[in-house]
């Protein structure tokens, strides 16, 4: 006997979470979802997405209730604010949030939302982009307790290529802080070393072929290079929030005296990329800070 899938209420329903929904609906789970935009609720419901006025709302029936924006504010008016999930939630069920949120902030709402209505908390940020959430091999990193992570195992293997169990709450969002490290540094360096390809006469498409049984080869290098070689700058992941991420990372480093020169760096780059007026493009844009003039 196939075992029951749970409910799932999934509130932030932008370019992630349009492809978790139609990943989620392609697995077989009835979708609640909800999001701020009524234009985002109308755009998922065209694959059996069901919309609800407000997060209560969707979280009525949810076994497994998934957050996906992207400030930490907007994670905080979801959970405990007005129309929130401590409304309707109800103990059992589980909450998700797969945001890039503030340490203290996630340890935070977790406490309260377990005092208020008993729902354990899960962080899991992702890695991968929404390509990866809608074919399900995003890397999911998870901080939580072992039962809640005993839930919402089945759902989180279905929607990743590796889920990884990190340890109690926060660990998630610590861990996504070094991938975003290893990525978000790595913009810089692929732009830096695409633009002196092409500077020296070097057909730099072929980069990512030539380079990928070396130590160089990488899932961002074949990932970027074609972008930048295309001047695709359409948003995958927009610059401000990458610049969003590197000012948490500052944060938390400084926090734990780790020092993250190079990381800080990099931020000082997208910094002026957003300043440039180039916020909302993707941040493979950071290439127009080595191919644009100077203003």
């Amino acid at each position: 006997m196939t075992e029951e899938k749970p409910q799932i209420a999934f509130i932030g329903l932008g370019l992630m979470g349009a492809g978790f929904t139609k990943r989620l609906i392609e697995l077989g789970y009835e979708v609640t979802g909800h999001d701020v935009d009524p234009a985002k609720m109308t755009a998922v419901s065209e694959w059996g997405v069901k919309p609800a006025g407000s997060a209560a709302e969707a979280v009525q029936e949810a076994d497994i209730v998934q957050i996906c924006v992207l400030e930490t504010s907007s994670v905080r008016d979801i959970v405990i604010g007005k129309g929130g999930i401590v409304e309707t939630g109800r103990a059992g069920a589980v909450v998700v949030d797969h945001g890039t949120t503030l340490l203290d902030a996630t340890r935070e709402m977790s406490e309260e939302l377990e005092r208020c209505c008993g729902m354990p908390w899960v962080d899991a940020p992702v890695s991968g982009g929404p390509s990866a959430a809608e074919d399900g091999s995003l890397a999911i990193m998870a901080g939580g307790s072992a039962d809640a992570i005993v839930k919402v195992n089945n759902l989180m293997e279905g929607l990743s290529g590796v889920f990884t169990h990190m340890g109690d709450v926060g660990a998630g969002q610590i861990t996504k802080m070094v991938n975003q490290v290893l990525v978000l540094t790595n913009y810089c360096v692929i732009a830096e070393a695409v633009k002196l390809g092409e500077a020296g006469g070097v057909d730099v498409s072929k980069i990512p072929e030539a380079l990928a049984t070396g130590h160089a080869g990488s899932n961002l290098l074949n990932a970027l290079v074609p972008r930048i070689v295309e001047r695709n700058f359409q948003p995958m992941g927009r610059a401000k929030q990458i610049l969003k991420d590197f000012d948490m990372l500052h944060d938390l480093s400084k926090g734990l005296e780790a020092p993250s020169p190079m990381a800080d760096q990099a931020r000082t780059l997208f910094r002026l990329l957003c300043a440039r007026g180039h916020q909302d493009l993707d941040g493979t844009a950071v290439f127009k800070l080595y191919d644009e003039p100077p203003v």
